[in-house]
């Protein structure tokens, strides 16, 4: 008999709960008793759910306040030295400073999860490994209590935990060299964990393994088989779940199939050649076989009868009573339920599968090979999936002749500007900027008088004559400061946006703004929307505010838009249409507006693209071919405009050090990248690397409350210039300064102004 687990479940709360709780605790206006209460209320509320929806075997351990790489970190006490900890605990107050940073002690580097918006804690790893199980162990004591029989606890694995680390003197060869060693140590202390849980009552341990769905090697498999026969002779009775995901394993299947567990997890969404690995190879008749059949990270529902015709193909090889039906990838990536949708037109929203959903379909396919596609629920189930997939690829909604018709006429022309030699002196001599010149990577702090505007607005206890009239104040004030501060380069501060992809969704044609929350990193939530149908932009979405503040001020004014490619990637995009037909449509979007900031006489255009390095696939072989129409993509919205109109790109929080031939091929006349909280390590790569456009390293980390003197920050300029030729260095932030609080972000920026006088003398 076939049946049904899940890798995780979202762990935020379905009103977010823990973002409130957290963000309360930091506070100080609630305990951290009352903030681990609410921990447990989402826990249990989880765990209730997906033993409703019928899972015989639920995941624990899935949820984190804050990461679960961070989690891991704390599970073999990996405490960077600079927070003093001591213990075998690690308290929350450390927990927090490790990844938001203290007054004495900066945090730690932060990054993407693989190819996804989520961002984990980077360990810093330098061996001295002890085990504090607390966490896991107290999360399958709890789901025992609430009634939940078979527990499944989630682990990041030994693998993983190591490859996505930086050493504690640096990233590089200083990990590499060491990950053998650091593995040898971890190896036990897993298998004693997984142990340990089995003893507490755990019907499983899942260990993720999502980075052997990328590139690795003879050398890499030969540890990883080292590691797990350390982990399984530790492990004893205890069934260990090998979970990979985001990929398929290609060549090393049989390798990973072949290690000492008692499952392991094949997502056969994401790259539908996992089957073809399957046929090709088999699989141990010794071993159950996880097969993560529903998107995990989409939002579409699934086609039931093509997912059974790939579940028919897994039993040839794979008999019911040792397979396993999942989403393909942890749930955490989708919203709870569309139950929560309330204001979708209803035909999209009958399009739509939301976690809740994701495990019904689960269910239902189970069921439809246990009980044959001729059950009655089976049976009505396929007929509406049938229904569904035939409505969504021809309905109004989806299809506009004229953007169809648009994107077929594009020629190379539409793609290149004038040289950049003949801009840059187009530019030079319009801005008469100083050298080193200072700017902010966009948004300003948005305060609770401004989200409560913005709600009151959207309840309709405001008139869009008086929001309008409230949005003008907020950016009159801005563009005072900034004056008082001495920015060169000004920006109007973003207060009519809620969030940068949002706000163009509501604007766009073929897209769709959500209610469903999806966590970004800590307690910053986004709700990704809708791609539906073909996009075009039907008026202009920044231009008012961008012409308004350029009228306050003599400086030049920075207009912003998102780029393309990360409107896509921070969407859930459509499923019939191939992403870089989708890139082109949304291009052409943003190259109409930045025509239109053209004619409102706005000087400098920034693009931003953080998701560019994150859209990056998995494996270099698929990776040419993302980076030709991803590349297209930006250069078809920034291509419109004359020589003289400046464009900056903004790329944030991503190993940017194998892509920077290609980011200059975005002909971009200024990207700003992270840089500081990874210590300026990012510098090295343009000693290597001549860019020879303008460059923006961050001098300082915008997700930190903690305000870095001017010294500081003039070191790191110092550091650039060692790397940057001055004509092309840009002083600037990380990133936009929407979650921080007036008074750090003007006294940072003072210090940066400042640190920029020092460094030009």
């Amino acid at each position: 008999m076939v049946r049904t687990t899940n890798l995780g479940y979202p762990r935020i709360g379905r009103n977010r709960e823990l973002k409130k709780a957290t963000e309360a605790y930091w506070k100080g206006a609630l305990s951290e008793e009352e903030l681990w209460a609410t921990a447990r209320r989402i826990k249990a509320e989880a765990w209730e759910v997906q033993r409703a929806k019928g899972l015989d075997l639920i995941p624990v351990n899935d949820m984190s306040v804050y990461d679960h790489v961070l989690d891991t970190s704390c599970l073999f006490l990996a405490i960077p030295p600079r927070y003093g900890h001591r213990g075998d605990i690690v308290d929350l107050a450390t927990y927090f400073a490790m990844a938001r940073g203290r007054a004495d002690a900066p945090a730690m580097e932060m990054t993407k999860w693989f190819d996804t918006n989520y961002h984990y804690i980077v360990p810093e790893l330098g061996g001295g490994f002890r085990l504090n199980p607390e966490k896991p162990v107290a999360a399958v004591r709890q789901a025992r209590e609430r009634g939940v029989a078979a527990p499944k606890v989630v682990v990041l694995g030994p693998y993983t935990f190591v490859a996505l680390a930086k050493g504690t003197g640096g990233k590089g060869a200083n990990i590499a060299a060491r990950r053998a060693d650091l593995l040898a140590e971890l190896a036990p202390l897993y298998g004693r964990l997984v142990a340990m849980l089995g003893r507490e009552g755990a019907a499983a341990v899942q260990l993720d393994e999502p980075s052997l769905v990328c590139d690795v090697t003879d050398e890499d498999l030969a540890l990883v088989e080292k590691t797990y026969a350390t982990v399984a002779k530790e492990a004893g009775r205890t069934p260990i779940h090998l979970a990979t995901y985001f990929g398929r394993l290609g060549d090393a299947f049989p390798r990973v199939v072949g290690l000492p567990v008692a499952a392991v997890q094949i997502d056969f969404v994401r790259d539908p050649r996992s089957l073809d690995d399957l046929r090709r190879h088999g699989f141990p008749e010794d071993k159950q076989l996880v097969a993560g059949i529903v998107n995990g990270r989409n939002v579409w529902r699934t086609d039931l009868a093509r997912a059974l015709e790939t579940l028919d193909e897994i039993a040839k090889r794979v008999p019911a009573e040792r397979l396993w039906l999942s989403p393909s990838a942890s749930l955490l990536h989708l919203p709870h339920s569309v139950a929560l949708e309330k204001r979708l037109d209803p035909a999209i929203r009958g399009w739509l599968a939301y976690a809740d959903e994701r495990l019904d379909e689960v269910a239902t396919l189970a069921r439809a090979l246990n009980e044959g596609r001729g059950a009655a629920p089976v049976r009505a189930a396929l007929e509406e999936s049938a229904r569904v997939a035939a409505e969504r690829g021809h309905h109004p909604l989806a299809v506009n002749p004229e953007v169809r018709a648009r994107t077929a006429a594009l020629r190379d022309g539409d793609f290149r500007r004038a040289p950049f030699a003949e801009r840059d002196r187009a530019q030079r001599e319009r801005l008469a900027l100083p050298p080193l010149p200072t700017t902010t990577i966009g948004s300003f702090p948005q305060t609770g008088e401004l989200r409560k505007t913005r709600e009151r607005f959207r309840k309709g206890e405001m008139t869009r004559e008086q929001y309008d009239a409230y949005v003008r104040d907020e950016i009159a004030k801005v563009i005072r400061l900034q004056e008082e501060i001495g920015l060169d380069v000004l920006v109007h501060g973003e207060f009519e946006r809620s969030d940068m992809v949002d706000y163009f969704a509501e604007r766009l044609r073929g897209m769709a703004f959500i209610e469903g929350w999806v966590q970004s990193y800590g307690t910053r939530y986004v709700r990704p929307p809708l791609i539906y149908g073909d996009v075009s932009r039907p008026a202009p979405m920044t231009v008012a505010e961008s012409r308004y503040a350029q009228g306050l001020t003599k400086k030049p004014m920075k207009g912003m838009l998102t780029g393309p490619v990360t409107i896509l990637k921070w969407s859930f995009p459509r499923e019939d249409l191939s992403l870089e037909a989708i890139a082109n449509q949304l291009a052409l979007a943003i190259r109409d507006e930045t025509v239109d900031l053209e004619r409102a006489d706005i000087p400098v255009i920034q693009i931003d693209e953080p998701a560019f390095r994150e859209g990056v696939p998995l494996r270099r072989a698929d990776r040419p071919e993302y980076l030709r129409w991803a590349v297209r993509a930006f250069r078809l919205a920034s291509s419109g405009v004359a020589p003289h109109t400046m464009i900056h790109s903004h790329m944030c929080y991503s190993e940017f050090n194998e892509i920077m031939g290609t980011i200059e091929d975005l002909d971009a006349d200024v990207v700003s990248i992270e840089s500081s909280r990874s210590g300026g390590e990012l510098l090295g790569v343009f000693r290597e690397h001549k860019y020879g456009r303008g460059i923006g390293p961050g001098v300082y980390d915008v997700h930190s409350e903690r305000v870095p003197a001017a010294d500081e920050m003039a070191g790191m300029l110092r550091r650039a210039l060692e790397s940057i030729p001055r004509e092309r260095l840009w002083v600037n932030p990380d990133c936009g300064l929407k979650t921080r609080a007036y008074p750090e972000a003007v006294a940072s920026l003072k210090n940066l102004v400042a640190a920029a006088r020092t460094a030009r003398g």
